[in-house]
């Protein structure tokens, strides 16, 4: 599986307005949403889901990246995006630092494989220093778009 393969590259945000977590997440779904790949009744429930995984365990696993993931039933197919912050956002990340880039996985709940597959797929490429690296200074959508490509023309390590 690419990464081109879930993520949404009409819904990446270059630079989040919210400043806390919660609406962070409220603005990355309601930019999947806009851009036709969720139901706009669908936000809501999506990031109250969010916000409740949230709270049992951060998803901010340290070096400036989180990644909110959820398995939901008002997901029709596996999508995801990708949103940056310039000023950092408190995810509660396992280093305390601020979180800069957070990418986005949602997946329907009877597709558990899948979004194991996308999970592995993002970390393995979050865990180079030069992609975390690359995502945190890309100042628009197509140098995001570019990378995204990139790291799929790399093999699997």
């Amino acid at each position: 599986m690419k990464l081109s393969d879930f993520i949404a590259e009409d819904s990446i945000l270059v630079d989040l307005t919210a400043t806390d977590r919660n609406g962070v997440l409220r603005e990355i779904v309601q930019s999947l949403a806009d851009h036709g790949h969720l139901n706009q009744d669908d936000v809501e429930p999506i990031v109250r889901s969010l916000i409740h995984r949230e709270n049992q365990g951060s998803t901010g696993f340290g070096k400036g990246v989180a990644v909110p993931h959820v398995k939901h039933e008002r997901c029709k197919g596996m999508v995801g995006t990708i949103a940056r912050s310039s000023r950092g956002v408190d995810f509660a990340a396992l280093d305390r630092a601020p979180v800069y880039t957070i990418v986005l996985l949602l997946s329907p709940q009877d597709e558990p494989d899948k979004h194991l597959e996308a999970m592995e797929n993002l970390f393995r490429h979050l865990q180079k220093d030069t992609f975390r690296k690359f995502l945190r200074q890309s100042t628009t959508v197509e140098e995001i778009v570019d990378l995204i490509r990139e790291a799929d023309e790399t093999p699997a390590r």
